[in-house]
């Protein structure tokens, strides 16, 4: 089994850490089965963590056509026994055949589905990732990429000297409002997916990548959830294009951040809306907003998708430094990272990617 962190650096981590970061791209070590229904069965080896941890989330890419799907499920290793299989997601690329959605109602003494979060009871040290790959008249996916973040909620995160090499520095990149669309119901991650992958689109001459919001909404659109918020069909969905990689992950503060911005690819965050202005009204909800920079003291430019055009208002914010990390942590520091295979992306300093 190949772990793939993206750069030649050892990262850095302890048993005691926030969150480890488990990047997989080479499959000949999983135990290959065809199940009774005559679909392929990829059973990884048990992946240890490098840190204790009560949560997970599971990403993948792959190469599908219209009618084939993905069953991605994970067990954890508990000090004593392992914990059954649970769903994390059902996918497809069409939505049609094969319904795109997350499974409600898995929920048992050892912990729970959170719609793309396994949370458990206790601290695990492992996990194992069952995909199943399937589709009409023969046709499967190809798995590209596996990414499992696992984080222990239970301790701070660690806090790291800025990376000053982002500070006045902004990347250019498309701006989208989630607004002004019939059936728009909180868009704000596709609207932030279509910000980068119209970005990747410009730089690439890649029209096929260049979509518009509504778009996006019906690509990354979770049937039981009965939303498009959920974390790893978006990623999955940008990941899906050739030469693309994608997938969730946990940061321990902005200096990480910093890095990708100085590498000159913005990051999505998932944040709290009320909580990165004060005065704005109540609002406990998610919500996914577009780093693309820092000013010269440190503070955040985002693009923010929760933007009335329509009011005169504009989709670049800055936000205050210390506003953004506070309304961060409502998603304990997830990000989503879109960029090409190709990339040169940031040292992997403290195993985050």
């Amino acid at each position: 089994m190949t772990l793939w962190t993206g750069c030649k650096s050892r990262p850095v981590s302890s048993k005691d850490g926030f969150s480890h970061f488990v990047g997989l791209e080479k499959f000949s070590d999983f135990e290959r089965s065809t199940n009774e229904s005559g679909e392929t069965v990829l059973l990884s080896p048990i992946i240890p963590s490098r840190i204790a941890w009560n949560e997970l989330i599971v990403s993948w890419n792959a190469d599908a056509s219209a009618g084939t799907f993905l069953k991605i499920e994970a067990n954890a290793n508990l000090p004593d026994h392992k914990t059954k299989f649970y769903t994390l997601g059902n996918w497809s690329p069409d939505n049609k055949i094969f319904p795109r959605t997350s499974v409600r109602g898995q929920k048992d003494t050892d912990g729970r589905l959170d719609t793309d979060t396994l949370i458990l009871k206790q601290l695990a040290n492992a996990a194992q990732i069952r995909v199943t790959l399937g589709g009409t008249n023969g046709a499967l996916p190809a798995l590209k990429f596996l990414g499992a973040s696992f984080a222990n909620t239970q301790v701070p995160t660690a806090t790291h000297p800025p990376n000053r090499a982002a500070w006045g520095k902004i990347i250019s990149t498309p701006e989208h409002s989630q607004h002004g669309y019939p059936n728009e119901k909180g868009w704000c991650s596709p609207t932030s997916l279509s910000m980068v992958l119209s970005r990747w689109a410009e730089i690439l001459h890649r029209p096929e990548m260049n979509l518009s919001v509504p778009e996006v909404a019906a690509k990354v659109y979770d049937a039981d959830f009965k939303g498009t918020g959920n974390w790893p069909f978006n990623t999955a969905f940008a990941g899906s294009f050739s030469g693309m990689r994608s997938y969730v992950t946990r940061f321990d503060d902005l200096s990480e951040v910093e890095d990708w911005i100085a590498a000159g690819i913005p990051v999505i965050l998932s944040a709290r809306w009320d909580w990165l202005q004060p005065g704005r009204p109540f609002d406990s909800d998610g919500h996914l907003i577009v780093c693309i920079g820092f000013r010269e003291n440190g503070d955040v430019v985002i693009n923010d998708p929760a933007t009335r055009l329509e009011k005169g208002e504009s989709v670049r914010h800055i936000y205050q430094r210390a506003d953004v990390i506070h309304s961060w942590t409502k998603s304990h520091n997830a990000v989503y990272l879109v960029y090409p295979e190709n990339a040169e992306i940031p040292a992997n300093r403290y195993g985050h990617w």
